[in-house]
């Protein structure tokens, strides 16, 4: 009888060589779900309240920049304040001297609409060719 439980332990002791991928897979998919959801809040971080439209978005391949107008009448380049004067400047150096690039503009909705054409005409004048404004969507 002695024999028999020797034999039977040995077997016990043998060392699992296959990796379970369970575990595995379910970090990666909570990981997965966790950057799909909190990705888009981390597109533009000036607090701008949007005007709403009823308009489609545009469809692009590359990443626009983004020039933004808070409330106060404030210019930020993507998340970065800029001044008026230093505007053109500032996205020139950004697109390498490129005027084809794309460039949305933000303009708060309790702001004066002169100070949104005043960066746009400014941004036209200068020869940048694809500027556009962006709104919020009816719900």
């Amino acid at each position: 009888m002695a024999i028999n439980l020797q034999k039977s332990e040995r077997r016990s002791r043998n060392v699992m060589s296959e990796i379970n991928v369970t575990p595995f897979v379910d970090v990666m998919l909570v990981l997965l779900i966790v950057f799909m959801v909190t990705a888009p809040m981390l597109t533009v971080g000036v607090p701008v309240n949007l005007p709403e439209s009823e308009a489609d978005s545009l469809p692009d391949d590359r990443e626009p920049l983004t020039v933004s107008i808070n409330s106060k009448g404030e210019v930020f380049v993507q998340d970065t304040k800029v001044a008026f004067n230093e505007l053109v400047a500032k996205l020139l150096a950004i697109s390498k001297n490129r005027t084809d690039t794309r460039i949305y503009v933000r303009g708060d909705k309790n702001i004066n609409y002169g100070r949104v054409m005043e960066v746009m005409g400014n941004l036209a004048g200068s020869g940048f060719t694809k500027v556009a404004l962006i709104s919020q969507t009816k719900r």
